[in-house]
């Protein structure tokens, strides 16, 4: 008896709680279920998606370099209160066009019916939700795609620019639409530009310039290409202007494998590192800066000029490639390799000495940061890199211990007028010791019976 009172004074003082349901939460948890992602929406995992809202990893390493800066084009950035001045002129560009296609018996209603069709299949292109109704989003790719193509025709000397377009006149207005039109999440579909431009391509301009042709010409001053070379970009296909002028880049015969004839592939070792193995660097003379090649010692970089431009180039074509699966990794594989190369400001240093990197972008201190966040966190598959090859040539080159030995006793002793002076000095001063030796030891010997 004694212990079954204890038992029941201690179930008195710790009674049980049955927990109770929040119904409300309830509710919101069922709610949640319900609702379907949102900011990575479900069709961002299909092959049609092509146009992605940067990780917050990569802005937080490069800032605001996808975000646009004066105009906006897609969704994503629709309604921007900083980029209010650029839409006004938009309308503008419409209502010039909508005068000079009048006389083919079009009205802003066919527009808006020519991309009826499409949106749909625009939706699917991006990776977050719309929030846009049907009417909303038409107009929308309507506005944005007819002055893109506007802009193009008139840079491109198709259309003629007004005397005192201030889009014209205003020198530092291009530079910020060059940049802005190559940012990831400021994109619109190809098909839907080519719609529009067929569209609204008058029959005196059916010998024209191509929409791809207009492109590479608007683009031209920027990537720095001769015009006989626009030819070669016609059959090339599209998502967007963005992975367009990307897949230009890539030069025949630099596919990625489609197998892996590789296996533990490693990165190369920086400048210094290299040429103390003997291993040089010389401007190569491929149209494309992606066309690398080693031989005999020898790694070949064609030249690339870094501004502005080119960085916001590189960093978002990086982040389309790690966003969108079906994309081959060649400017990741690329960046990898420059930050490979480039640890110090001396490096940069180096490449611009020897005519592989053209710098208009800041100190080299300044590139060299550019370039080392440029391969941050990103990923990709080493043995199946478009370098995979280059990669292991380097890295054999490099573990030979003959070429490693002599090039550094190179490196060490003829790097500099001063190193080879004091090498050769203390050459000379060996061999006279050499002699004096042989000179006191000799008589010695011959006076010995």
């Amino acid at each position: 008896m004694g212990t079954d009172s204890y038992q029941v004074k201690q179930n008195i003082q710790h009674p049980i709680k049955v927990w109770q349901v929040d119904l409300s939460r309830l509710s919101l948890m069922h709610q949640k279920l319900a609702e379907t992602p949102r900011i990575l929406s479900l069709s961002a995992g299909r092959n049609s998606c092509c146009i992605f809202k940067v990780p917050q990893g990569l802005i937080d390493i490069n800032g605001r370099s996808y975000h646009p800066h004066v105009v906006s084009i897609g969704p994503y950035h629709h309604g921007d209160p900083r980029l209010e001045m650029i839409e006004e002129h938009k309308w503008r560009f419409l209502g010039t066009l909508l005068n000079r296609t009048r006389s083919k018996g079009l009205i802003l209603e066919d527009y808006l019916k020519a991309v009826y069709p499409l949106e749909m299949k625009a939706r699917q292109c991006y990776s977050a939700e719309i929030h846009f109704s049907s009417d909303e989003f038409v107009e929308m790719l309507v506005v944005d795609g007819c002055f893109m193509i506007e802009l193009f025709r008139k840079f491109g000397g198709v259309v003629a620019f007004e005397s005192d377009d201030p889009l014209l006149s205003l020198s530092w207005v291009y530079a910020f639409f060059l940049r802005d039109l190559i940012r990831l999440e400021n994109q619109i579909p190809f098909f839907v530009l080519e719609c529009l431009f067929d569209l609204t391509r008058l029959p005196t301009d059916e010998s024209g310039p191509s929409l791809r042709n207009l492109t590479m010409r608007f683009f031209d001053n920027a990537i720095q290409r001769s015009e006989g070379s626009f030819e070669r970009f016609e059959g090339l296909k599209a998502k967007h202007v963005l992975d367009f002028l990307r897949s230009s880049f890539i030069p025949n015969g630099y596919q990625e494998p489609t197998q892996n004839t590789y296996t533990n592939t490693h990165v190369i070792h920086c400048i210094s590192k290299l040429r103390r193995a003997g291993i040089q660097l010389k401007p190569g003379k491929e149209d494309s800066f992606l066309a690398i090649k080693f031989s005999r010692g020898v790694i070949e970089m064609p030249t690339i000029s870094i501004d502005d431009f080119m960085s916001a180039f590189l960093l978002n074509c990086v982040a389309y490639e790690q966003c969108h699966r079906p994309c081959s990794k060649h400017m990741t594989t690329y960046a990898t390799l420059l930050d490979c190369l480039i640890n110090t400001a001396m490096d940069v240093e180096y490449l611009c000495d020897r005519n592989i990197i053209e710098n208009y972008f800041g100190t080299d201190a300044e590139v060299a940061r550019f370039i080392n966040n440029l391969g941050k966190d990103v990923s990709f598959d080493i043995d199946m890199c478009y370098l995979s090859g280059l990669f292991n040539e380097v890295n054999n080159y490099y573990k030979n211990h003959w070429h490693v030995h002599w090039a550094s006793f190179k490196y060490t002793y003829f790097r500099t007028p001063w190193s080879f002076i004091s090498a050769l000095a203390a050459l000379v001063l060996l061999i006279l010791t050499v002699l004096q030796t042989v000179f006191t030891v000799v008589p010695y010997f011959q006076q010995s019976p």
